[in-house]
């Protein structure tokens, strides 16, 4: 092998090796999304899910053209905190691609007073969720995502 092919390999190996950190580490810095998700009450989750998003960060889940700010979603999360003190968010899957996160998870909880208009009666849900989460410069700067709530809402309401 001659010094050009072995010095050629070597570049690649350096190439392939900061890749896959790249990738491991979007992967942790959108980890802790789920983490905030599972635990919406917990001032260290909410300090963490800053570091890892970037001040303009967006939460795009409906057709509505308005998206979520990341201080209106902190306030939806909060909310969360106390209707469902139960709430889970586990992680099931995650595909990388790039600077392109996609995620398929399960949330459950246990609704301690009507949720979206639903009296559970002390129901719980089980719904699958898929998130879609951009990263740039190693923080996440868009979230889209689908939850399954009609499921949801039917297993409240005991149908």
């Amino acid at each position: 092998m001659t010094v050009k092919n072995l010095i050629g390999a070597a570049s690649l190996a350096i190439i392939a090796a900061s890749s896959t950190a790249a990738l491991a580490d979007n992967k942790e810095t959108v980890s802790v999304f789920y983490d905030l998700l599972s635990n919406p009450g917990d001032a260290a989750q909410v300090e963490a899910f800053l570091a890892a998003t970037s001040e303009n960060w967006e939460s795009i889940g409906n057709y509505s053209g308005e998206n979520k700010s990341r201080d209106a979603f902190l306030g939806q999360v909060g909310g969360f905190a106390q209707l469902m003190p139960d709430l889970d968010w586990a992680v099931q899957e995650v595909h990388e691609d790039g600077d392109t996160v996609v995620v398929r998870s399960r949330a459950t909880g246990t609704p301690v007073a009507p949720f979206f208009g639903v009296d559970g009666q002390g129901r719980n849900f089980d719904i699958m969720t898929i998130d879609i989460h951009q990263l740039e410069d190693g923080k996440i700067i868009r979230t889209y995502h689908v939850e399954d709530w009609a499921t949801g809402l039917q297993q409240l309401a005991g149908k």
